[in-house]
């Protein structure tokens, strides 16, 4: 049964990769929004640009991975094509598991674009090269396993997008991409330490920093927890929906 399940989350990744990800319209918006966003604040407040990359990397992964993530499970629900899928030898979990794998392949392949940019532009000095993959990879999951929940806790494509956006845009502005968190109201504080865009942007700063810490081991762990936490509340209900 294991074989199964891992025979199936590799092929359900692969179609849902060839079936929906790769595609021009994705590609370009997985890319360019957050650069636009990232250039848009650099022109208004100039400084030290590479500063800026490790937020260019976490939000780049943020509408990489899930983008799409939100959309495919309700659209292949609607259409039947999930109840076909389940007619394959394998369990639910994997299934899911299989969308997560490859929301996080597209994510971390137009992340690693703007990583390449990223140093042939600023260099590859003092990066701490396992704290960087570590965080990309943990982060990509988190954002993965978000982007699966969304998609089960609605009914039609146009819901997924709204609640997507609804998550995503506060997680933007308020996970210490364009002002640190130390300079936000304390309440403010309180929310961003519950919204995972911030643990992977403080492990991405310290990764490109080339320093790692008690603490950055701790935001891999809210990571790690916070993929766990979406994708069983994702299977959960999912689960509900089928039966």
């Amino acid at each position: 049964m294991l074989a199964d399940d891992l025979r199936g989350i590799w092929y359900i990744a692969l179609k849902d990769l060839r079936a929906y990800y790769f595609k021009p319209p994705n590609i370009s918006w997985g890319i360019l929004f957050p650069f636009a966003f990232v250039l848009a604040f650099a022109i208004r407040n100039p400084g030290e640009l590479r500063q800026l990359v490790p937020g260019l990397l976490a939000l780049t992964t943020l509408f990489g991975t899930s983008s799409m993530e939100a959309i495919v499970i309700v659209f292949e629900r609607r259409i039947g094509a999930l109840e076909r899928l389940l007619l394959a030898p394998v369990r639910l979990p994997a299934l899911l598991a299989g969308k997560l794998l490859g929301g996080m392949a597209f994510g971390l392949t137009v992340t690693a674009f703007v990583l390449c940019v990223a140093l042939a532009a600023f260099g590859t000095s003092n990066i701490h090269w396992p704290l960087l993959v570590a965080g990309l990879l943990l982060s990509a999951a988190a954002f993965s396993a978000l982007g699966a929940f969304v998609s089960v806790a609605v009914r039609e494509v146009f819901e997924a997008q709204t609640l997507a956006n609804f998550i995503r845009f506060p997680m933007m502005f308020l996970g210490g991409i364009f002002v640190p968190l130390s300079s936000m109201p304390p309440a403010l504080q309180i929310v961003a330490r519950a919204l995972p865009l911030t643990y992977a942007v403080e492990v991405l700063q310290a990764a490109f920093n080339g320093r790692a810490s008690p603490v950055t081991a701790l935001d891999l762990g809210v990571l790690a927890i916070f993929t766990l936490v979406m994708f069983s509340l994702a299977t959960r209900t999912l689960s509900r929906w089928m039966d």
